[in-house]
């Protein structure tokens, strides 16, 4: 299965070309990431919104402003705070001088929307973040106004444990294809962040990051459609759903993973195969993915929590556990 029309071996090569040209230009300035950023492009390219955790000072940030300079997309940031309201992420119906009302548009109305510290945020305004997330719309005063069809969130968070933060609900986290998590720079890493620096380089001025386009929202809407073709075998869709449906009875974990991970964990792997060179998924795109996929999706018992086993912990052992096609 997969798209309606089989990819060529030429269209497999220039969008795996194209992809690789993006990675290579994020790696230059978001450093010892690769993980990471590999996630976020997959995400990007299988029409997801993307989960970055991390502790403050671990390039969440600079990660989405360097995918935006080598895309050339509109780009706007949200900093989220307790008393953020629904309004100010949507946008207002403003009274003109004629006695009518115009919409004046929030910032959630851009291609790739950075969702800052998403976990400070109220639940009013996580409820109107999950709605754009889930119809790539806002309804405001009854109107419904369409955002673009690049939209995709970026939302970073702290690790839960620091103060001022609140759990997301289930139901947002579930929007979220994947969680990206982010740890601290090796010495060597942090060594070449420093020289970067000395050379000129500044996180918060994307002029110096001497990025170079490489697509725009017409290439990546191709890149997307691309993905789409991929040839996914029954095979493989069994072994998808047998992962996640294996969280469900496992008794490490308290809560499975919903039917929107099988679909995200299907794209993903498409994504993957697509930016590898191939027309078609194998068992390592689903069996790579598949952490990023669950982690956030999953509640890990708490007795094990307690003894330290982590979401990704439990899901590795679940995921071995679940035979892979072979052929």
């Amino acid at each position: 299965m997969g798209g309606s029309e089989t990819l060529s071996p030429e269209q497999v090569r220039a969008h795996s070309e194209s992809a690789r040209r993006v990675l290579t230009e994020l790696e230059r300035v978001v450093l010892g990431q690769g993980v990471v950023l590999r996630e976020a492009l997959l995400a990007l390219l299988a029409r997801g919104h993307v989960l970055l955790e991390g502790p403050p000072g671990t390039a969440k940030t600079l990660l989405v402003r360097a995918l935006n300079e080598a895309l050339g997309l509109s780009f706007r940031r949200i900093q989220f705070t307790p008393d953020l309201m629904p309004s100010d992420i949507t946008g207002i119906s403003m009274l003109t001088g004629q006695g009518s009302f115009t919409f004046r548009p929030g910032p959630l109305f851009a291609d790739l929307v950075l969702a800052d510290e998403i976990n400070r945020a109220p639940a009013k305004t996580q409820a109107a973040l999950l709605e754009a997330m889930q119809e790539w719309s806002v309804t405001v005063d009854g109107e419904r106004h369409a955002l673009t069809p690049s939209f995709t969130v970026f939302a970073t968070q702290n690790p839960i444990e620091f103060e001022g933060t609140y759990p997301l609900p289930e139901a947002e986290l579930d929007r979220f294809m994947l969680k990206s998590t982010l740890g601290y720079p090796d010495s060597a890493t942090e060594d070449a962040l420093l020289q970067a620096v000395l050379g000129g380089f500044e996180a918060a001025e994307p002029k110096s990051f001497g990025i170079s386009r490489v697509l725009d929202a017409a290439g990546l809407a191709e890149l997307r459609e691309g993905v789409r073709r991929v040839r996914v075998e029954p095979s493989l869709t069994a072994y998808i759903t047998g992962i996640v449906r294996a969280t469900r009875d496992a008794p490490a974990l308290t809560m499975g993973a919903s039917p929107r991970a099988s679909v995200a964990l299907l794209k993903l792997a498409q994504a993957s195969a697509l930016v590898d060179g191939r027309e078609y998924v194998v068992p390592d795109d689903v069996k790579g993915l598949a952490p990023a996929v669950l982690r956030h999706r999953v509640v890990v018992a708490p007795e094990l929590e307690l003894e330290g086993v982590t979401a990704d912990v439990a899901l590795r052992t679940i995921i071995d556990r679940v035979e892979a096609p072979r052929g």
